[in-house]
């Protein structure tokens, strides 16, 4: 009980900090100072102190099961494991807002540290616009989402977490998302700053750059590693479902990947910068519609926390003021493009990046049409209905065709202008064979060929070239290895799509089936009691035409708070295959439904995002050359 008073004072506190901070800004952009006043400095790690402090306390309350704490009790147990206590904190609507808000606090810190060859009406402007996005989460916490809320009488036990977040790659996921979404802030205060000082330039893009390349990075990873986690413990057998909350993530990771590739214009030709300014709002936009979808109840998911109107209402009005802020700022500060240097030639590097850019715009307004169609429509007409994989597949392969072929020739095109001329042969001629490799190897296994054909073809276009690239290093390294990832990953996405096999049937312990090539048996069952639930491992013998045998154990397990039954995926990954199998209990009967998959590619789709993201990571360390 101590530990929550301690939060919640740190909380109060913290927000008087920040209205300080808020005012304090505007009193040091009347004087004319050369350095900013040391006071801010101060402030600034008050600020980020008090949020520590204030998270070390529910993290505490977690560990020692308080369960005066309403957080705790609705989000906890017990004989949950220490490491879930821990994790727990963040695993709910209340404590991952306040992960967020410390997230925030960090990041405006370090922004102004490492930004100390900025000018100094831009660090503080930066820290003002900050300060009202953190004003806005100290609110939401404590008007709306207070993580220590008390209960009297205190209760004995809590209701528990959630089985199927009780993970350890969906327990450092969220903290790694946030580091994404968070860094979007520090580019929207950073960008609307600079806008006011007139100082959207080649230095400015410089150093925004890196804040890029870091909240990219970490968003990226973030959106792997809950992709990873939906894969092996959802039991869905799948990476991506273009499930609702997944959607939301993707959204501004496109509008991201899209301003890192404008903001390389800006620095190398001073040009776009309006664009700039527009993504990153729309970044940062997109990243607080995010919250606002999941956390108002709108969505249905297993992603979801909240379901309360009222903090929907109130995210909605803090988004609609921060953006209507920055629609006024954009029309006051008008962006004055270079005259001398504002045209594009049509064959050149700066016009391939922003052609790939419209398409990262047409691929976002795919999933956000997909996303919310369906609520817009259940407001409408009370009619409820939901967008799968066709509709985002038939909108968006098309034009992903193009796009990889764009991403393959236009790294090597000249800034400026270039000549047709200058294309090589090779490459037309490596183009086109292939496609002849792509459609040697689905021509037996799709019954949409052409666009399956084209579409490997193209990703096969785009790794060569960077192999080739990578292999000369005639180019950059760090897009090199990122826009070979990306074709890795289109090719592995393909492939596995392609050759993927499905069994389900409901089978007793014992029994043996047939599916094509491979003989499935189910060996035995054991029981096993876990510190707080109780599992039922089976063990499956599979076996090949090869007679090559594979040992598969899924499991169920038994929650005890919740009273929870969830089933538990084994696979066995090798470099060409996942072996995938889960299992499900028919009541009342001694018969178990059992769902075996082959998944090919599976692992490099995983490798892929992974060289995607050391690609951009590079970059922060080595002067980039698109």
């Amino acid at each position: 009980m101590i530990s929550s008073h301690i939060g919640y004072y740190s909380l109060i506190l913290g927000f008087v900090i920040s209205v300080s901070l808020l005012f304090y800004s505007i009193f040091c952009l009347k004087k004319k100072n050369q350095n900013i006043n040391q006071n801010i400095f101060s402030l600034l790690f008050m600020q980020f102190f008090t949020v520590v402090i204030s998270f070390i306390s529910l993290v505490y309350s977690f560990v020692i099961s308080d369960f005066s704490n309403a957080t705790v009790y609705n989000n906890s147990h017990s004989t949950k494991p220490l490491f879930y206590k821990i994790t727990g904190t963040w695993g709910n609507h209340e404590g991952s807002l306040l992960l967020w808000l410390l997230v925030l606090t960090l990041f405006i810190l370090l922004f102004i540290i490492f930004s100390k060859k900025q000018p100094t009406k831009y660090r503080i402007l930066s820290i003002f616009f900050q300060q009202i996005i953190i004003l806005g989460f100290f609110l939401f916490l404590l008007l709306t989402s207070n993580p220590f809320n008390f209960l009297f009488p205190v209760p004995n036990e809590g209701l528990g977490l959630n089985p199927i977040l009780q993970d350890p790659a969906l327990a450092i996921h969220p903290p790694i998302l946030y580091l994404g979404y968070v860094g979007s802030s520090i580019i929207f205060s950073a960008s609307l700053a600079s806008l006011i000082q007139n100082n959207i330039n080649k230095e400015w893009a410089t150093h925004i750059k890196k804040w890029i390349q870091i909240s990219w990075f970490f968003l990226t990873i973030g959106i792997l590693l809950g992709s990873i986690w939906a894969y092996y413990e959802l039991g869905w057998g799948g990476f991506w479902f273009w499930d609702p909350v997944e959607n939301v993530s993707l959204m501004p990771w496109l509008c991201l990947t899209a301003l890192f590739h404008t903001v390389i214009v800006l620095e190398k030709r001073n040009l776009l910068r309006s664009w700039t300014l527009i993504l990153s709002i729309a970044t940062f936009t997109f990243s607080m519609i995010g919250t606002f979808l999941v956390r108002s109840g709108i969505l249905n998911s297993v992603h979801t926390f909240a379901n309360d109107p009222e903090r929907g209402v109130f995210i909605l009005i803090f988004l609609f003021s921060l953006i209507f802020l920055s629609i006024i700022l954009f029309f006051i500060y008008q962006v004055n493009e270079n005259n001398t240097e504002k045209n594009f030639f049509l064959i050149s590097k700066e016009t391939s990046i922003l052609i790939n850019n419209w398409f990262m715009m047409y691929f976002l307004s795919v999933v956000l049409i997909g996303t919310t169609y369906p609520i817009f429509l259940e407001v409408i007409t009370n009619e409820k209905i939901s967008i799968g994989p066709p509709f985002f597949n038939k909108l968006i392969i098309p034009f992903l065709i193009i796009f990889l072929i764009f991403m393959a020739l236009g790294p090597n095109l000249k800034w400026i202008k270039d000549n047709y001329k200058n294309i090589k042969y090779s490459k037309i001629i490596l183009f086109f064979v292939c496609i002849l490799i792509s459609f040697y190897i689905v021509r037996k296994t799709s019954s949409e060929i052409l666009f399956s054909s084209i579409l490997g073809g193209a990703a096969l276009y785009l790794l060569f070239i960077n192999i080739r690239e990578f292999l000369s290093k005639k180019n950059n390294t760090s897009q090199t290895i990122s826009h070979l990832g990306f074709g890795l990953f289109v090719l592995s996405i393909l492939l596995n799509s392609l050759f993927s096999d499905e069994f389900s049937a409901n089978m007793k312990i014992g029994q043996e089936l047939i599916y094509k090539k491979e003989q499935i048996k189910f060996l035995k069952i054991k029981s096993l009691d876990k510190e707080n639930y109780k599992s039922v491992i089976a063990n499956f013998e599979i076996k090949d035409e090869k007679k090559n045998i594979t040992f598969l154990y899924p499991e169920i397990r038994i929650y005890n708070q919740p009273n929870i039954l969830t089933s538990e995926a084994d696979i066995k990954t090798t470099v060409f295959l996942d072996k995938f199998i889960v299992i499900n209990l028919l009541k009342g009967e001694e018969i178990f439904n059992v769902r075996y998959q082959t998944k090919p590619f599976m692992i490099w789709i995983w490798i892929s995002v992974c060289l995607i993201s050391i690609g951009g990571i590079l970059g922060i360390f080595k002067k980039t050359n698109i």
